[in-house]
């Protein structure tokens, strides 16, 4: 085991919140009101396929430059509702099992769908935590393909097998399994039923466990 490769949202940081309220605004500017129950198939895919959803559960048809427009307006208002990130988005556990991952001398990374994921960890305390950070703005594809996990792999100089990926969407577990990694699932072991070990969160645990739990 040399790396562990974290998906950014609902793992590292909570800005879940941020994201719906803006598709929120965005319906509710094309005349129908968002089913909450969309939330979960939102998770960890990116921003165009999360339009497509949003847009069919309108029954709102739109040409390619419309769903451009809609694209910008929602990512316009989800970069305003960040001005007050700080580490109130950190995660409870995170620093510390960011810590215990640092003292067991293995790299990390970020592999997240979103393309702000370099601004909201700026915004933090533990921007610098990781030796790398791959997101939407890095893949031409996006979970549950593999590819931002297989990138993030790559810069750090470790094979998939070499690297474990922590997520909380289906489609990330999906994805990390599709490339090879070991995958340990975020939240609740319902819902990520093809994760090797399930968490609720990274409270009360170490890398060293981690690590010993999936040798």
């Amino acid at each position: 085991m040399k790396a562990f490769i974290f998906d950014l949202d609902g793992v590292i940081v909570d800005t879940v919140q941020y994201h719906y309220e803006s598709w929120v605004k965005l319906a509710s500017s094309l005349g129908f009101q968002l089913n909450p129950i969309i939330q979960e198939k939102l998770k960890g895919i990116s921003r165009m396929a999360s339009l497509d959803l949003v847009l069919a559960q309108g029954g709102i048809t739109a040409t390619p430059e419309q769903k451009v427009e809609y694209a910008k307006q929602k990512n316009d208002w989800y970069l305003e509702s960040l001005s007050s990130v700080n580490d109130n988005v950190v995660l409870p556990g995170v620093k510390e099992f960011l810590i215990s991952t640092k003292e067991a001398k293995l790299k990390m990374a970020i592999g997240s769908a979103s393309k702000n994921a370099k601004t909201i960890l700026a915004k933090t305390s533990i921007y610098k935590s990781f030796d790398t950070i791959k997101d939407g703005n890095d893949v031409k594809n996006s979970k549950p393909d593999p590819e931002v996990f297989l990138k993030a792999a790559k810069s750090l100089k470790v094979k998939p097998s070499e690297a474990v990926v922590f997520e909380d969407s289906e489609k990330g577990i999906i994805a990390a399994k599709a490339g090879g990694f070991m995958c340990v699932g975020i939240g609740s072991s319902d819902v990520l039923t093809d994760a090797d070990i399930v968490m609720e969160d990274l409270t009360h645990i170490s890398a060293e466990m981690i690590v010993r739990l999936l040798s």
